[in-house]
């Protein structure tokens, strides 16, 4: 079709009647021409002029030292690529060739997209560990010691790899007394990413006293450790309660559960080593606390005779008599100074006694009357009478003296002068 169409065009333009046309028209035939000769068309190119709209599709120009080609990708595969885009990236796009009428250009709809220098998967990985890097997961500070001796032991792996008998063969000839938790999980292939994870947490909400995981396989290709280089196995190893041993693959192969683990094993048999102490390790340790255990026996021992020395050789031990009877001397004097103390205290207080008797005896109306005073009060029970004017001719009043008392009838009442 595009071929007859160029044709036709060709026709029309070496005739001397040009055909006159709308810019939509042209823009429609020309629409037909590009994406007709252009079904499907793969393009490499360096990203530049990156976006993203708020309707989730992106927008990116590819170019290389001659041209610029703009393009867009759809946000329903924008959302599954598994690498982050960025301008100076160089890809490889493969999709088709769109004329959009409205501003009457063409763009290239990305439909897949690759790395060119680096591969998809290594870069969403090193993308992967930097943003786990950036939260702290690999942190050596947020990392936690094993314990020494271990009760109990989970170990996430395959049941029927040799990862699991390597690791319980090295148990056995270690120093062993801990019970060995299975738990299968698949190590590589579609879910065993889910399924690693998932066991990680599982034991993390066993009732069992599980004090120490190990993650473990035996080694493999890059494509083999994918599943302990997910963001879940990370996550979950990372926040576990318990103290995690990674044991994945060998020396040159360093996984992101290797980073996120609390100590990194190179194998299976490795981890063993790092979880369980050697016999020759136990019994060098034993050694020594029965050093120290003799050692502050004697010590103890020595500060007991030492004890029993003092004591024995205490003057109540020698001449019990003589200690006995000091201890009586001490409490006769104490008993005469304590009865010398009771005198004295008694006549202070009584010294006081008589003082305060003499102010108060000074203070009593008794003692002003003895003076040669009196008091009269209206008889026969009323008040004291203080000023005449209180009195009235013929009223019966009561005179008190220092000694007795006498009554008598008021017969005239004189105002002060």
């Amino acid at each position: 079709m595009g071929e007859d169409f160029i044709n036709s065009f060709t026709a029309f333009n070496m005739s001397r009647d040009l055909p006159v046309v709308s810019v939509s028209q042209l823009t429609t035939m020309i629409k037909e021409v590009l994406e007709g000769v252009f079904p499907r068309v793969a393009v490499i190119g360096e990203i530049t002029d990156l976006s993203v709209a708020k309707s989730g599709h992106c927008y990116l120009t590819l170019k290389d030292e001659g041209a610029q080609l703009p393009c867009v990708i759809w946000r329903s595969y924008f959302t599954q690529i598994p690498f982050e885009l960025r301008d100076g990236l160089e890809v490889l796009c493969r999709g088709r060739l769109n004329v959009y009428p409205p501003h009457g250009r063409y763009q290239f709809i990305i439909e897949r997209i690759e790395l060119g220098g680096w591969g998809a998967a290594e870069l969403a990985l090193r993308q992967l560990k930097e943003r786990l890097a950036k939260e702290g997961l690999f942190d050596e500070a947020r990392k936690r010691p094993l314990p020494k001796y271990p009760r109990w032991i989970a170990v996430v792996t395959s049941p029927s790899g040799a990862a699991v008998h390597d690791f319980l063969t090295a148990l056995r000839e270690r120093f062993c007394p801990a019970n060995v938790l299975i738990v299968p999980v698949r190590v590589q292939g579609e879910g065993a990413a889910e399924e690693i994870a998932q066991a990680v947490r599982r034991v993390n909400d066993l009732a069992l006293p599980i004090d120490v995981i190990v993650v473990t396989r035996g080694g493999g290709s890059a494509e083999d450790l994918g599943a302990f280089n997910t963001e879940a196995v990370v996550r979950a190893i990372a926040t576990s309660r318990i103290p995690v041993v990674s044991a994945v693959g060998h020396d040159i192969d360093v996984t992101l559960a290797d980073l996120a683990a609390d100590v990194r094993a190179l194998t299976p048999t490795d981890a063993a080593f790092k979880v369980i102490p050697s016999r020759e390790e136990v019994t060098e340790a034993v050694n020594a606390l029965a050093v120290r255990l003799r050692s502050s026996a004697e010590l103890r021992l020595r500060m007991g005779q030492a004890m029993f020395e003092r004591t024995a050789n205490h003057p109540f031990f020698r001449r019990p008599k003589d200690w006995l009877y000091e201890k009586v001397q001490t409490l006769d004097e104490w008993d005469k100074r304590l009865d010398r103390a009771g005198h004295l205290i008694i006549e202070r207080f009584s010294q006081q006694l008589q003082q305060k008797i003499t102010h108060l005896e000074s203070l009593s109306p008794l003692a002003v009357l003895a003076r040669g005073y009196s008091m009269t009060f209206v008889h026969p029970d009323g008040p004291l009478v203080v000023e005449a004017s209180a009195l009235r001719p013929g009223q019966q009043i009561k005179t008190r003296f220092a000694q007795g008392s006498a009554v008598s009838r008021i017969e005239e009442v004189l105002a002060s002068s």
